[in-house]
Formats: C-alpha cells, sequence, structure tokens
C-alpha cells in the first residue's frame, strides 16, 4: 500500500530543463567548451557538477574552476525560474490528489537546494512538502538512489511503500533502485522511447494522476 509520494522537481514540477540547456549553452563556450542542444538533452537529470566535471575532463579548460562554472549555469537557472515560473502543468492536481488519498509528499531533487527553494518561493510551494532533500552534498547523484532512500527515511516510510515522479530516465533509474513504484511524465519527443517501459505508468501529463491509479499501486 502506498503510503507516501516523492516528487521530482525539474521537468516535472517545473518546466526548467530548457532553462538549464539555456544555462549550458550560455556558459560552456564561455570556457570553451563545445556542445550542442542534443547534448544537453542527453544530461537531463544528472547532477550538474557531474556534467561540468564530465566536459572538463573531455575539454580540459583554464581560468575558471568547475566550482566557477557550477555557479555560472546555477546562477541563469536561478534567473529564468524567477523570470518566467515555468510550473509544469497539473502540478497542482497532482499534488492535491496525493494529498486527499492521505499521502505524505516529499521532493527529492538532483538540483542544488539554492534553487531548489528558489522554485518553491516562485510557486508559492513553500508548505507543501513534508520533506525537502537535494542530492547536491551527496556523494553521488541519481541515478544512483541515495536522495530518493533519504526522503522515504525523512518520511518515515518505507521506499517499498512510496510512490516516485519522474520525468527523466536518469531519475526513473534512481527511484526503482530506491525500490520504490514509480510514474514517469517524459517530455513529449520522448515518451515512447522502450526504455521508460519499467515504470509503473508513463503518462503524458500530472493531470492524467487519479485516486484509482495511486489506489492500484
Amino acid at each position: 500500500m502506498i503510503k507516501a509520494a516523492v516528487f521530482d522537481m525539474d521537468g516535472l514540477m517545473i518546466d526548467s530543463e530548457p532553462f538549464w540547456q539555456q544555462a549550458q549553452l550560455e556558459v560552456f563556450p564561455q570556457v570553451g567548451v563545445s556542445l550542442t542542444l542534443q547534448d544537453t538533452i542527453n544530461s537531463t537529470g544528472i547532477r550538474i557538477d557531474q556534467i561540468v566535471e564530465m566536459y572538463y575532463r573531455k575539454q580540459p579548460w583554464e581560468n575558471k574552476s568547475c566550482s566557477e562554472v557550477c555557479d555560472m549555469i546555477l546562477a541563469r537557472v536561478i534567473e529564468l525560474v524567477k523570470q518566467h515560473k515555468p510550473m509544469m502543468p497539473g502540478l497542482f492536481h497532482a499534488l492535491e490528489t496525493c494529498q486527499q488519498q492521505g499521502l505524505k509528499i516529499a521532493l527529492a531533487s538532483s538540483s542544488p537546494m539554492v534553487l531548489i527553494e528558489a522554485a518553491l518561493e516562485a510557486l508559492e510551494l513553500n508548505d507543501v512538502f513534508e520533506a525537502v532533500l537535494s542530492a547536491e552534498d551527496l556523494a553521488y547523484g541519481k541515478p544512483h538512489p541515495e536522495v530518493y532512500l533519504n526522503a522515504a527515511a525523512a518520511l518515515d516510510v518505507s521506499p517499498l511503500d512510496c510512490v516516485a515522479l519522474e520525468d527523466s530516465f536518469t531519475g526513473l533509474l534512481a527511484a526503482k533502485a530506491a525500490q520504490m513504484k514509480t510514474i514517469v511524465i517524459p517530455e513529449a519527443r520522448t515518451r515512447e522511447q522502450p526504455r521508460f517501459v519499467i515504470a509503473d505508468h508513463n503518462l503524458t501529463s500530472l493531470n492524467t494522476i487519479t485516486p484509482e491509479l495511486l489506489s492500484a499501486l
């Protein structure tokens, strides 16, 4: 029986993935890194410091540290989130449906806590989640399951009694590794990819989450 719902943030609650892509396409060329939009899409769901480290290993740069490049990208994303307040369709519906089912609710994101806090403030969701967790300071971000396991522990619920809501395959792997039930809502152009078959449900929108669906998990 499902007792808790754990929400990802980027790409699920807020339409921030285009902002991460834009920020990378703006910042990386400043340090001499060549990349494409598809490169940024391929790294969706991976922690930004891991992405920066990956590019540094492939195309090392001088004058700025990896940490400084991370900060530049993050600052641009925060600026765009505050400016646009990009809530995903059906977010309030999904949260209310989980609450009506008596589920505890947590947020578990790969993003740094400063971005999580900025997004929650922009969307006026500061008081919705019983636990808010970032993989920022963990040894490994998603697809490692630690941030999801930590979320379950913070709610005092077994991971086996949690459902994770994700948009990316990287996040889906993390939730599956944590042994949670999974609902995935991928970007439209990737929704039919065979790899998403490992999710318990592959939906088109947060608006399609129902009490019946949650009860049947």
